[in-house]
């Protein structure tokens, strides 16, 4: 594994718990207690690791408990032994005072910890993390926060940094994804803090396909302003001057659709770029694909990126502030970098890899090489190691 992929796991044993991964958890003494609180399982990048870990533990013997404030429509499903907490207040309990509301629902959240007693509870996003320490305090429970997008973005005014770097050193564990995400915080934070991969998908885990690709050109994310798919879809009109043989697919859904499909009509590509919205089995039809984008202003580590560099695709990111690009791909060997919002670039990257399909090829086999660096066995040991350890 890449060093900067390693989490700083002095005097926790991790070592010797990646040396010995069948080492029994459990053993002598009753199960651990995990606990994960988030918004919701509603169908994203966060709420899919977290279903993952969360069914990992309960694989290794933990008892796992998986505590959302709201439950959607369209959500990953969970284990029957992974217990479903819904912690935020009912329509009966709501009143019009927004202060008793807030303290209603952090009432209920210490309520839920009290009663079920988790050892540790994993969270992550904004004020889910400050929550999590505060109703935590004085029980037995111990709280691991986790910030999984761009610092700048979760706690983006004086308030919400001035109480991160608060409550965060309460924690007893900080989990970040980047090594240039901790640049964000104080050096009290840094130096709790741990740095920690997603594991890869499994469903991404397959054989490279080694075939003719296909002539499509394939992105996958929500369809808001963040991605910036309409750079996307401007520097394909560009380039289909040169490489008219080639399609555009967009798969994913969000607020932008209207204005995406109004773009392609007035661009005069509604024969050439496609919006199928979201679909349940992506790798099968984006394995083929001759090239995949990720055009975002801001991100985590992009698990879209992540599961288009498992398959070995060509890839064309964007540089973004968090440094997520920069931990999965060395510019030139294994995928092409570029800068967020720079159009012109997009469209020269995309010709590069369009015209030499060796240099696509080489990248894509490269980019391949990430199943075994993120594989869920591997990663998971870290966690696991570091949950352990806390």
């Amino acid at each position: 594994m890449s060093k900067k992929l390693n989490p700083n796991l002095t005097n926790v044993n991790a070592q010797n718990e990646l040396n010995n991964p069948n080492n029994a958890i459990n053993n002598n003494r009753t199960a651990r207690k995990i606990a994960f609180y988030i918004g919701s399982l509603n169908k994203g990048g966060a709420e899919r690791v977290f279903v993952n870990l969360a069914e990992y533990f309960l694989s290794q013997g933990y008892q796992v408990i998986m505590v959302t404030q709201y439950k959607k429509k369209d959500e990953y499903t969970l284990d029957n032994n992974i217990k479903r907490i819904i912690s935020d207040i009912t329509p009966q309990e709501t009143t019009k005072s927004r202060i008793i509301n807030f303290y209603r629902r952090m009432h209920k959240l210490r309520g839920i910890w009290v009663a079920e007693k988790p050892d540790l509870v994993l969270t992550c996003v904004g004020k889910n993390n400050f929550m999590t320490v505060v109703t935590t305090m004085f029980t037995k429970t111990k709280a691991v926060v986790s910030v999984v997008g761009e610092a700048k973005e979760e706690y983006p005014n004086l308030l919400m940094k001035a109480l991160a770097e608060l409550l965060f050193p309460c924690a007893a564990g900080v989990i970040l994804q980047t090594e240039r995400s901790k640049s964000f915080f104080s050096r009290r934070v840094r130096k709790k803090a741990v740095v920690l991969p997603n594991s890869l998908n499994p469903l991404f885990i397959r054989q490279r396909f080694e075939g003719e690709r296909e002539k499509r050109i394939v992105s996958v994310g929500r369809l808001d302003a963040n991605k910036n798919h309409e750079m996307i879809i401007r520097a394909f009109a560009k380039i289909l001057e040169k490489h008219p043989e080639y399609t555009l697919t967009i798969y994913g859904e969000g607020e932008l659709r209207e204005y995406l499909q109004k773009l392609i009509l007035v661009l005069k590509l509604e024969e050439k770029v496609f919006l199928p919205g979201i679909i349940p089995d992506v790798a099968e039809k984006i394995e083929k694909a001759s090239l995949f984008l990720l055009t975002s202003y801001s991100e985590g580590v992009s698990n879209a990126l992540i599961e288009a560099l498992a398959l070995g695709l060509p890839v064309i990111a964007t540089d973004v502030p968090s440094g997520g690009t920069v931990e999965l791909i060395e510019h030139g060997k294994s995928g092409l970098i570029i800068p967020v919002g720079d159009q012109a670039a997009l469209e020269e990257a995309m010709d590069r890899l369009l015209s030499d399909a060796g240099l696509a090829d080489g990248l894509g086999r490269e980019a391949y090489k990430i199943q075994e660096r993120l594989a869920p066995e591997r990663v998971n040991a870290l966690w696991k190691a570091y949950f352990e350890s806390v």
